[in-house]
């Protein structure tokens, strides 16, 4: 039995059930960006905020000022992994795309970065 179980597990974990659906022009973060998130805060454009704190700290505020708290680790093919405090986790892939930085989800769903 724990021979399916093992890798059922493995399977479904974040780290190796996504497909990232980059398009033509998408750049990932290289790894010294990805070193250099702490300290900055991403707003998109539905005013929710993505704040990334030394040491692995995270938050993401909505624009209702409700706000996510847990942490955050950079997996091996460079998508930034969220673990909330609620059990919650995902991961998503920040590109280049063009002038802009968008990120990407598990789903394929595209969420622009507002510029500063």
């Amino acid at each position: 039995m724990t021979r399916f179980l093992i890798p059922a597990l493995i399977a479904a974990s974040p780290a190796f059930a996504t497909d990232w659906s980059v398009k033509s022009g998408d750049v990932p973060l290289t790894s010294s960006e990805l070193d250099a998130l702490a300290g900055q805060t991403f707003t998109f454009y539905d005013d929710g905020q993505a704040k990334f704190s030394a040491g692995g700290a995270y938050s993401f505020t909505y624009a209702s000022g409700d706000s996510a708290f847990g942490t955050y680790s950079i997996a091996e093919d460079g998508s930034v992994c969220i673990a909330y405090r609620n059990g919650f986790s995902r991961c998503d892939l920040y590109v280049h795309s063009g002038e802009r930085l968008i990120l990407i989800d598990e789903k394929g769903d595209r969420y622009p970065v507002r510029p500063e």
